[in-house]
């Protein structure tokens, strides 16, 4: 009794895989020139998650990543106090109110002068450790800058920085020219401006 109810189960089994393969035959014969689709994985088709399947909001980290977008020019305007960044020729953020050295008028010449360079440079450091809460380095003097002072048996100075306001000071942000050179912003202009500006970005000085 055992033996015949295995060949019985048995002879279900191969029953069953003949019909489907016959009904597989029927149908491939039925539709010889079926094309199966393949998912369309180009960028214009392709949707981000929503965060944690709840509604169409994405998580706000993920947004940060994709929306946000890095200067790759920064223009300073002494005269008005303000500064630009751009983003592929469009300005992206506006910073006003800057605060310059004591001797906010005129190009930097000599160290000491408690002047602003004026003319064409780039970021090409950045302290987090900074006096000044954070700072971003601008490349002068360049060699122009040096042969000028050398001339006069001078030094050109250095250390000039976009940066915030001093360590430990609790009050609002100064204002009036206070640096030696630098360009002052609030702590949390600096914050913003820090994240938004990759080493190496050019920056032009107006007078």
């Amino acid at each position: 009794m055992r033996i015949k109810s295995v060949l019985a189960f048995l002879a279900m089994i191969l029953g069953y895989a003949a019909l489907s393969s016959a009904a597989a035959s029927d149908q491939n014969q039925a539709q010889p020139n079926m094309r199966i689709s393949q998912p369309d994985t180009s960028a214009r088709n392709l949707q981000l998650p929503a965060y944690r399947g709840t509604g169409r909001s994405l998580d706000p980290r993920i947004r940060e990543v994709i929306t946000r977008k890095y200067a790759d020019f920064l223009l300073v305007d002494k005269s008005d106090r303000t500064l630009v960044a751009y983003s592929k020729g469009k300005p992206i953020r506006v910073y006003r109110g800057l605060r310059f050295g004591n001797a906010p008028r005129g190009h930097k010449q000599f160290e000491g002068d408690e002047r602003t360079p004026e003319g064409l440079y780039y970021i090409d450091a950045r302290n987090p450790e900074s006096s000044y809460h954070l700072s971003l380095k601008i490349s002068y003097p360049n060699s122009r800058d040096r042969a000028f002072a050398e001339r006069y048996g001078r030094s050109a100075g250095g250390n000039i920085f976009i940066h915030g306001q001093p360590n430990g000071y609790r009050g609002a942000p100064i204002r009036r020219d206070w640096t030696d050179g630098c360009i002052a912003l609030s702590n949390a202009e600096i914050r913003e401006l820090w994240n938004l500006v990759p080493d190496g970005t050019p920056i032009r000085i107006r007078p």
